[in-house]
């Protein structure tokens, strides 16, 4: 029996033109508002921002545009979000975007509504006051940041990168427009996909999980493995509504259940040598998989959900690793990314500096298999 404390405070709202409905969507939490806007210049430039905006303003609301978020926003970027937004005095937040966009939007929310500085919310329940209401635009399929009350904050001195939870800071709507990600670019597709292949694949088996997670994690998995195809196939919009579902599902299985060695041993490699998320996370989660599975009995188990689906896998559990692993990778080859830390330029003297950063990162405790800087580092040594 696992107990577990589920609620979900975001309502959900799904279909190609849903963007159409903001105004409405924000209207039903305060009518005739000022909503600040925060979006990045590829999403504004590809004219899915001016879109929120137009619906905003025809519902009778009062809108401001923060364009100042980059990719793996940090905290200098929620620092000027803030000024506008004291400035501005919303009554409603809009992250617009990818991830980066509405991790910034609750960056500027903890900071607007609570004071302080971004690192003083590291960690969870840090939130000294309720927070304003935020509404979720996703224009990629990836994060899952619109079902998940965490804000991941880059240190702009450090380049530590922080995870801010509260459950506070959880959207009050997410608005799931497929429409809005055909425009994503073939590597943004690529990295997006894999980091939400990487969500499931790491929800199914943290110490964690509870039946409430376990339900998000298949439905995200099979979500995602209709949707990969997009891989292939850039204009098929069924093929990006199964991803955006896919993402969306698994960020609910993270608010649920948190994840794992990947995502930890991913971080210092971004930190250090610019490696892209998704291509960072994507190249070390088959030997994550590898290591649990080796390493713990109900690990192997789970893995028979992810390579049954795709390549008709009913053999032993240890199969299974080795048929989930060599799945993953081969997915990273579809996607157009690199499958090795030699290929990825990191050098090999390098991996134990990496392991010990790896080890202090938030999700290392939620792996299902206890780890020290020594195990680590074999899964770097295993995927260089």
């Amino acid at each position: 029996m696992t107990p577990f404390d589920f609620s979900c405070p975001t309502r959900i709202a799904f279909g190609p033109g849903r963007v159409s409905e903001l105004g409405a969507l924000a209207a039903l939490i305060a009518p005739n508002t000022r909503v600040l806007v925060a979006s990045d210049p590829g999403v504004i430039a590809a004219g899915h921002t001016q879109r929120g905006i137009e619906s905003l303003q025809a519902a009778g609301h009062t809108t401001l545009l923060f364009d100042g978020i980059q990719e793996n926003p940090t905290t200098d970027n929620v620092d000027a979000g803030v000024a506008v937004a004291q400035e501005f005095d919303p009554q409603i937040l809009v992250g617009l975007g990818g991830g980066s966009s509405m991790d910034c939007t609750k960056g500027i929310n903890f900071i607007h509504s609570c004071g302080g500085r971004m690192q003083d919310y590291r960690g969870v329940g840090k939130a000294t006051a309720d927070l304003l209401p935020m509404i979720a635009v996703p224009t990629t399929a990836g994060t899952g940041s619109e079902a998940q009350s965490f804000a991941l904050i880059s240190d702009a001195e450090t380049h530590v990168k922080m995870a801010c939870g509260d459950k506070r800071a959880a959207f009050s709507t997410a608005v799931l427009d497929p429409e809005l990600t055909l425009t994503q670019p073939p590597m943004v597709t690529a990295l997006t996909g894999i980091d939400a292949v990487a969500h499931a694949v790491e929800t199914l088996v943290t110490a964690k999980r509870n039946p409430i997670s376990q339900a998000f994690t298949r439905e995200a998995w099979r979500a995602l493995v209709s949707g990969i195809r997009v891989f292939e196939e850039p204009d098929n919009l069924e093929a990006r509504a199964d991803m955006q579902l896919g993402a969306c599902f698994a960020g609910l299985a993270i608010e649920n259940s948190m994840l794992g060695a990947a995502h930890a041993l991913a971080n210092p490699l971004t930190a250090n040598f610019g490696v892209p998320h998704g291509q960072a996370v994507g190249v070390m989660l088959p030997h994550v998989v590898r290591y649990n599975g080796a390493n713990c009995q109900d690990c192997a188990e789970a893995y028979k959900l992810l390579a049954g689906p795709l390549t008709g896998g009913d053999g032993s559990p240890s199969d299974s690793v080795a048929a989930a692993a060599t799945l993953l990778e081969e997915l990273c080859r579809r996607a157009g990314l690199k499958t090795t830390l030699s290929d990825l330029q990191i050098p090999a003297d390098s991996l134990p500096r990496l392991a010990k950063e790896a080890l202090p990162q938030w999700t290392v405790s939620f792996n299902p298999v206890p780890l020290d800087a020594e195990a680590l580092l074999s899964i770097y040594r295993a995927a260089l």
